[in-house]
């Protein structure tokens, strides 16, 4: 039997995974493959906490692999070298993988592709991370989308009829090929980081089962309730399959199918359908990164470019990075960051408005920030989000908006389960005090010694320098910070 290389990137699992459907079909027999090459993926080679993941996950694609008949080859190196090198050593006749979208891996892989080519090797590349591809959704002229209401009500029309391929029963045995283990690719925080990710496991089962437990948990749980509940930062209100879905523990495909699977009553089709869009901003996130590639590092709008950015004070910085700025909910949200790889989406989006809005600091060192300490970091929807929220990408008007901490807190976490959670030195404060502690001095002072007085920066003044930033010579906006 011919032998194919199936080169496992971001596709980390064995459900839906069309390459390896491919090279099956074909009649080749999978030499399943990964390359640890981050210096490929510059400037934006994976963080820290992106590391830790990977490290289990492919121990337990290994493991299931292993369980089929077949395993995993890990090498180091780069990418168009190995392959080109591994298909000598086991006589491969093909290599198939699953695209990527970010600009640096679109330009390696088009390199890979001729080179692998230009040595009589049949290569193809799939689909396996997308409902559809960035280039299938276009606007009535041809043109990419840079709102989210109209593209997904283009895009959703392609959900009919998903049907995602089972995983293989069985595979061939592996010739005899080397193989790093996992920990030889250097995955782990330096020892001097004192075990920063050894929280994350409390929380996290890396790999497709865990993607799978996730799934099923929340079919039958959280998603009756979705659409509010996912607001609440105290309670279990989201799939929080992200990081699965980064790493492709499991498919968007998979995922759609088993909403549509589901006996979910009339009540609840709301919830569905509120889910189904946030996997549709997935895709967007996608969709503008093929476009735009540019805007990792730069604004997707272009009259943002000269806008009056503040001078970053590294210590205000390092306040808002170890939840320390004096204001609970931003403080709960970084610390939940630190402790367990993960934020709620709600507090997010008020830890990104806090530092590009109240402290006006470039959007750069929040992207950057949890690029590094995210587990479920990606560069599209990273690169969409912290846009979106500074005001300068797709979809992001009103670009002024400003998200008050205080009224988000009183809103979303009413009786401070969450920031008591993750601030436990505010744990004795009654509930009308926790979210802007410093309007109440003395019960601060006396129940919470170690809690900053005062915040980093003034919130109301703040935001008024922000809205006079934003707006300029024009009428300022409304009063509305929530």
């Amino acid at each position: 039997m011919s032998r194919a290389l199936v080169w496992f990137r971001r596709d980390l699992r064995l459900d839906d995974h069309p390459a390896l459907q491919a090279a099956i079909e074909a009649g080749h027999a999978p030499v399943p493959v990964y390359i640890h090459a981050p210096e490929e993926e510059a400037p934006w080679a994976p963080g820290a906490a992106s590391r830790v993941w990977l490290e289990r996950s492919l121990h337990s694609l290994r493991a299931s692999l292993r369980g089929l008949g077949s395993d995993l080859i890990l090498r180091r190196g780069p990418s168009t070298e190995t392959l080109l090198a591994l298909a000598a050593e086991c006589g491969a006749e093909a290599v198939y993988w699953h695209r990527l979208y970010e600009p640096a891996s679109i330009a390696r892989d088009t390199a890979t592709k001729a080179a692998l080519k230009a040595r009589g090797l049949h290569v193809e590349s799939l689909n396996g991370s997308l409902l559809a591809e960035p280039w299938e959704v276009k606007t009535g002229s041809g043109e990419p989308y840079r709102v989210f209401t109209p593209f997904w009500k283009n895009a959703r029309q392609r959900l009919e009829g998903l049907a995602p391929l089972p995983a293989p029963t069985s595979l061939p045995p592996l010739p005899p090929l080397a193989s790093l283990e996992p920990e030889a690719l250097d995955l782990r925080p330096p020892a001097r980081e004192g075990g920063w990710d050894l929280g994350f496991w409390r929380h996290w089962q890396p790999g497709e089962a865990g993607a799978a437990d996730l799934l099923e948990a929340f079919l039958e749980g959280a998603l009756h309730g979705y659409k509010a509940q996912r607001n609440f930062p105290d309670r279990t209100g989201t799939s929080k399959l992200s990081p699965h879905l980064h790493f492709g523990e499991i498919s968007p495909r998979r995922i759609v199918a088993a909403l549509q699977a589901a006996r979910v009553p009339a009540a609840s089709r709301p919830d569905l359908d509120h889910y189904l869009s946030e996997l549709g901003w997935r895709e967007f996130s996608h969709h503008l990164l093929f476009h735009f590639p540019h805007t990792p590092e730069q604004n997707l709008n272009p009259r943002f470019e000269d806008f009056r950015w503040a001078e970053v004070d590294e210590a205000r910085l390092a306040a808002w990075q170890r939840g320390r700025t004096g204001v609970p909910i931003v403080d709960a949200g970084m610390r939940e960051l630190w402790a367990t790889g993960w934020m709620h989406n709600r507090v997010r989006m008020v830890v990104a408005s806090f530092l590009t809005k109240n402290l006006r600091y470039h959007w750069q060192h929040g992207a950057r920030w949890f690029w590094d300490t995210l587990l479920d970091a990606d560069l599209a929807n990273n690169t969409q989000g912290w846009q979106w929220t500074a005001g300068t990408g797709a979809d992001a008007a009103p670009y002024f908006r400003i998200f008050s901490p205080v009224s988000q807190a009183q809103k979303f976490d009413p009786d401070g389960a969450y920031i008591r959670q993750w601030v436990p030195e505010l744990a004795a404060l009654p509930a009308a005090a926790l979210a802007e502690p410093w309007t109440h001095g003395e019960l601060l002072r006396r129940l919470a010694p170690g809690y900053p007085r005062t915040p980093i920066v003034d919130l109301k003044a703040s935001r008024a320098e922000a809205l006079a930033a934003y707006s300029g010579p024009k009428t300022l906006p409304p009063d509305d910070a929530r």
